[in-house]
């Protein structure tokens, strides 16, 4: 990227948040701190408005903007890119309000770039797995969460636990959400249990925003979901199974970490993640006559293991 391109691209994220903090900017286009501030000297020498924050950063004069920003044919395809992904990922309101985004930018493109959105719109589709369940997100509460969390509000939520079969009401402090799998997580203080509680959001029966508000600093999503990555070790697990049977592997394969396959003539290589080696080599067992594992060893082992103390258990 040129030096003029970078310059109007720090421009339009000055204009994306209140404050923009220097190495905010060093990181995003690969320079230095001295850089940076050459390049906001230039956007104070063109005339435009910035406020430096000493120890903070920078941000403009409140009320100064650009007129509307035009879009590369990329930029506007990953729009439309993103709005596949909004519309089978998300709730009904969730999507309600991006289309509703969209339209507005949709409204400032050149009109070749419109002509290349609705060329697109056909040539790009997210298809959900014929062996996921017909689980929809159409009522996952995402926007009530979001805006809990944006007022600082308590949510009343009647819960159920699939762990237990029961239905609880509770009084929560919402921190974040975060799509894992194909479902979606709330993160939150549970008054209930007086510590923090992950809740799947399709589990919520009734949600509903109080008047209560809350004061108390939460710690930051990411340091709940670099917390569960730590604790839920994951292995890589590659196995080669004939391709006749993929059919029969059905939902199951994505409970037990399924990440990609790839065809190598007679036979197809999977790739999983899990957290078990033990429960996966039981479910290697039910059709281990049609595979063979690539790695790890250990997961040799431990499906030999399970097969002798089959063998053991059938000689009784």
């Amino acid at each position: 990227m040129n030096r003029l391109d970078r310059i109007t691209t720090i421009l339009i994220q000055l204009q994306s948040k209140r404050l923009v903090k220097a190495q905010e900017i060093a990181d995003r286009f690969g320079i230095s701190l001295r850089t940076v501030y050459r390049d906001i000297k230039t956007l104070e020498e063109a005339g435009i408005p910035v406020i430096g924050e000493a120890g903070q950063g920078y941000s403009l004069m409140e009320g100064y903007c650009l007129p509307p920003v035009m879009f590369t044919q990329e930029e506007a395809t990953a729009l439309l890119t993103a709005e596949k992904l909004v519309e089978k990922l998300t709730d009904t309101s969730t999507r309600n309000q991006y289309q509703a985004a969209l339209y507005k930018i949709k409204a400032v493109l050149r009109s070749s770039e419109k002509d290349h959105l609705e060329n697109m719109e056909e040539h790009i589709a997210v298809v959900e797995s014929p062996y996921f369940s017909g689980t929809k997100n159409d009522s996952a509460y995402l926007q009530q969460i979001l805006k809990a969390i944006a007022d600082k509000k308590v949510l009343n939520i009647d819960y159920f636990a699939e762990h237990s079969q029961e239905k609880t009401n509770r009084n929560i402090e919402p921190v974040g959400i975060f799509f894992m799998g194909r479902y979606w997580y709330l993160i939150a203080w549970c008054m209930l249990r007086k510590d923090y509680r992950h809740f799947r959001v399709d589990h919520i029966r009734y949600l509903s925003i109080t008047t209560i508000s809350f004061n108390k600093e939460h710690p930051a999503l990411r340091s709940f979901l670099n917390k569960v990555s730590k604790e839920k070790e994951l292995h890589k697990v590659v196995i080669r199974v004939k391709k006749e049977i993929l059919k029969y592997l059905g939902e199951q394969k994505f409970y037990n970490g399924f990440v990609s396959q790839e065809d190598i003539g007679g036979m197809m290589e999977m790739t999983f993640l899990t957290a078990s080696l033990t429960g996966f080599a039981k479910w290697f067992l039910l059709f281990g006559d049609q595979a063979e594992i690539i790695t790890p060893a250990e997961l040799t082992r431990k499906v030999q293991e399970n097969i002798r103390l089959l063998e053991k258990s059938l000689k009784k």
